[in-house]
């Protein structure tokens, strides 16, 4: 990266920078709690010599932040995938439930992207469907970071809401669903596809506020797999030929975790259980009403912070989601 002509190729650029920072997001962490450690150390030492108050918080508070960095060089050894270190493509879909659904489904992507912002990702929006009455029908993001895929692809799946419905003028409880999927980005995807015949090109004006280039040409493309009804759609480029290109990196992508998923148990038990995004398929439940609790039904992990979720602390879900997959391995 020193060397004056590194930017010369900018596509090979950034696949090093990319690379460095997977990098970094490994070494760093070990790094530092290398350097925890002899903190620490040092003033176990400086206690056996004489005791001092201060010494002491500050030694609680040095083992609890040690604690806290090797449980995440734990989590890390954990994303040992094929493709866990890779950017993906994003998406939220509402399910049954009407405007509570699309709005359930904008609250989800405001939960996400303070997740994005807290861990250092980068997003990208490619496309969004606004709902009729309030919220959205669905979106499709490409997030950028370190290990983005391993991480998020533990958010695949239907989530369920619980709550006193604002749209309900009785005040009914209401059940909203709204599903995640997660498809790594893939440059080296080797799917023999035939673009005129196996794939239905459909284009339409973007979504989005008045007055933009986007929303006065018939820039925006959506791509359907004939064969197995599975699409893809980009907007976020003004040039319809960008979008189309994003729309089939995005398509071959889904194809191949399709293609992975007869082959993996795990994926297969994702893609397989998911179903309809309504009753009987929740991974996560979101209680609002009566009670304020937020239940993982795959692993159980429990918490009455139903606020901090909604503003994106699901760190401990995923860590969770990461140990039972390591303990099924296992088996």
């Amino acid at each position: 990266m020193a060397a004056t002509n590194f930017w010369d190729n900018p596509d090979t650029a950034k696949q090093t920078v990319s690379r460095l920072k997977a990098l970094k997001a490994v070494v760093d962490p070990v790094c530092a709690a290398a350097d925890r450690s002899e903190d620490v150390q040092a003033m176990l030492e400086l206690l056996a010599e004489e005791e001092d108050p201060d010494a002491r918080s500050e030694l609680n508070d040095g083992l609890t932040a040690l604690a806290r960095e090797v449980n995440h060089i734990e989590t890390l050894t954990l994303l040992s995938g094929r493709n866990d270190d890779r950017h993906c493509y994003f998406s939220i879909q509402a399910g049954t439930g009407g405007a509570d659904a699309c709005d359930w489904a904008e609250m989800m992507l405001r939960l996400y992207l303070r997740y994005f912002e807290d861990n250092g990702y980068g997003v990208e929006e490619l496309a969004i469907r606004h709902g009729e009455e309030a919220g959205i029908q669905s979106c499709n993001l490409l997030v950028r970071g370190p290990y983005a895929y391993g991480y998020l692809s533990c958010e695949a799946g239907v989530h369920r809401l619980v709550r006193i419905s604002p749209f309900s003028a009785q005040g009914k409880r209401e059940t909203s669903f709204a599903s995640v999927d997660v498809q790594p980005e893939l440059d080296d995807i080797d799917i023999d596809i035939d673009w005129d015949e196996d794939v239905r090109e459909d284009t339409y004006r973007a979504s989005g506020k008045g007055g933009q280039h986007v929303n006065k040409t018939s820039s925006a493309v959506r791509l359907t797999h004939l064969a197995s009804g599975i699409a893809a759609q980009c907007q976020s480029e003004r040039s319809q030929h960008k979008n189309r290109g994003t729309a089939r990196k995005m398509l071959l992508a889904r194809l191949y975790q399709m293609e992975e998923a007869k082959r993996d148990s795990e994926l297969a038990k994702v893609y397989g259980e998911r179903g309809q995004i309504s009753w009987g398929n929740a991974i996560r439940s979101y209680f609002l009403y009566p009670e304020q609790r937020v239940k993982d039904a795959r692993t159980g992990e429990l918490t009455s912070n139903t606020q901090g979720v909604l503003d994106g602390e699901i760190q401990a879900f995923i860590d969770a989601e990461l140990r039972r997959r390591a303990a099924a391995r296992n088996k």
